[in-house]
């Protein structure tokens, strides 16, 4: 073999050498980077095969050149490079060396994932907010003056035990022809939302909406609600949760004369869902449905149905997509049941 060569595999052996590998029991072997194990599966990072996840159950052996952290059954946490002798882990830590059963270890994770992990932990209430606010505006000149305006702000808060997330859309539209010139559109939509985890996949759930639609005759609906969340599905990138629960809805209406102001409280039930998914690496799509069967007056409903696509175009640039439906089976005398809201435009994206 050349000189040339032999180098050549002589730095693929030392770079293989230095690389995570892990064993699983059917003889299959994987090198890379171990990024964690969680619940009931390991990730790991190969140079050529991206982001690899695999059942806990089936490893046999682990070794990791690099030091990860490392929590055990009993609560035990420590940091060191792993090597596997017969289902015994042996934990090397630069003033420690210990030995521990395979099936002992509940949690690994690297450097990066520790910081992640640790930055979850005790957060100030200010840090940790992510989101979007998008503004959109059309317009015509001429024949027929038409001006549109829409506004939407997204935010969210994940921590390891809770999450909180603030919404608002809002849209205003006017149309003139011949000098007369009346507003089409106004309706403002907003709230907040909070889940606190009981488990890994039980959390608990509340929330607060409110609403303003001029051509529903609606002056506003407060409804705050809460009850229980499900976590039926959870994948890289990807997160389907089921809700449900109990709220108090309170509406205001002013219809036109001679029919008279009226407000409506009502006991709700509720049941839905939450979910995410990142389509592309620039690209998540995001869905909250909810339906509300109303308890005071049988028979009668509403329905809450929101979609919409956030699409990376840099940095801190988005180009936002969103709808968001209404249905009430009893709105004020004369107005549709059903409306539709859609927006898009540009973002801008936020994190801290």
């Amino acid at each position: 073999m050349r000189p040339r060569s032999l180098a050549i595999v002589s730095c693929l052996c030392a770079l293989c050498l230095r690389a995570d590998q892990v064993t699983l029991k059917n003889g299959d072997r994987i090198t890379g980077s171990v990024v964690r194990k969680d619940e009931k599966t390991l990730t790991m990072k190969s140079e050529f095969l991206g982001t690899i996840a695999m059942p806990w159950a089936q490893v046999e052996r682990i070794a990791t050149e690099s030091s990860v952290h490392v929590v055990l059954s009993s609560g035990q946490t420590t940091q060191g490079t792993l090597t596997t002798r017969d289902q015994i882990v042996e934990i090397t830590a630069p003033d420690a060396r210990h030995e521990v059963a395979l099936t002992e270890i509940t949690t690994l994770r690297d450097t990066a994932e520790q910081r992640a992990y640790e930055r979850l932990l005790r957060p100030a209430w200010t840090r940790l907010w992510s989101g979007s606010a998008t503004l959109g505006f059309a317009g015509t000149q001429g024949n027929a003056r038409t001006q549109t305006l829409t506004t939407a702000f997204n935010a969210g808060r994940v921590t390891s035990t809770d999450k909180t997330t603030v919404y608002f859309s809002a849209i205003r539209a006017s149309a003139g022809l011949d000098s007369v010139s009346a507003a089409t559109a106004r309706a403002v939509r907003g709230g907040w939302g909070y889940n606190h985890n009981v488990s890994s996949r039980l959390f608990l759930n509340g929330f607060n909406d409110y609403e303003y639609d001029r051509f529903q005759n609606l002056d506003l609906r407060f409804v705050l609600g809460g009850g229980l969340g499900f976590i039926a599905w959870r994948d890289e990138g990807a997160r389907l949760d089921l809700l449900g629960g109990g709220a108090l809805n309170r509406e205001s209406f002013s219809p036109p004369a001679p029919l008279a102001a009226f407000t409506r409280n009502s006991g709700e039930v509720y049941f839905g869902n939450e979910f995410t998914y990142k389509l592309t690496t620039v690209t998540a799509l995001y869905q909250k449905f909810r339906l509300f069967p109303n308890l005071t007056n049988t028979g009668e409903y509403r329905m809450n149905f929101d979609l919409g696509a956030d699409t990376k175009l840099a940095r801190w640039l988005t180009w936002n997509v969103a709808v968001s439906n209404r249905y009430l089976s009893n709105p004020a005398p004369g107005r549709q049941r059903n409306d539709l809201l859609y927006t898009t435009g540009i973002g801008l994206t936020f994190a801290r």
